[in-house]
């Protein structure tokens, strides 16, 4: 088993397809930031070679307020877990330096959140999403 965690929280009230964005682009922040996650490349019986999957197992939460979705975040800050971020300002945006650019304009408490990934210890992430229940 493992000794550590992924899992997302998602707005509940988002579209279908920003949700499935958020949960994208959350989940490529733990693929990049932390290498020991990457799994192997899978290769077929004639060598073809196909891209590795994330080792750990995501686990994707809902939020149905924008306080549940903060309160994990706030938890998640305070048991100093790795935390990604996605705003609703980020929909509006069109490149990697315009997210770069509207995030830096608020503070971490000010951010409007759609979306969060957090990593660490499975206890650690546990209680950080206390009472929250798996996306359907």
């Amino acid at each position: 088993m493992y000794d550590k965690k992924v899992a997302i929280v998602i707005k509940n009230d988002l579209l279908d397809w920003q949700k499935l964005n958020v949960v994208s682009f959350l989940a490529s922040s733990i693929a990049i930031r932390f290498p020991e996650t990457h799994g192997q490349d899978f290769v077929t019986a004639d060598n073809v070679k196909f891209l590795p999957f994330l080792k750990h197992p995501i686990l994707v939460y809902k939020a149905e307020t924008a306080e549940k979705l903060q309160r994990a975040f706030q938890r998640s800050k305070n048991r100093e877990l790795a935390i990604g971020i996605y705003t609703k300002s980020l929909f509006d945006t069109r490149s990697g330096e315009e997210n770069v650019l509207e995030i830096a304009k608020y503070r971490a408490d000010d951010l409007n959140l759609v979306g969060i990934i957090i990593y660490g210890e499975n206890k650690k992430v546990d209680k950080a999403l206390d009472g929250l229940k798996f996306h359907e």
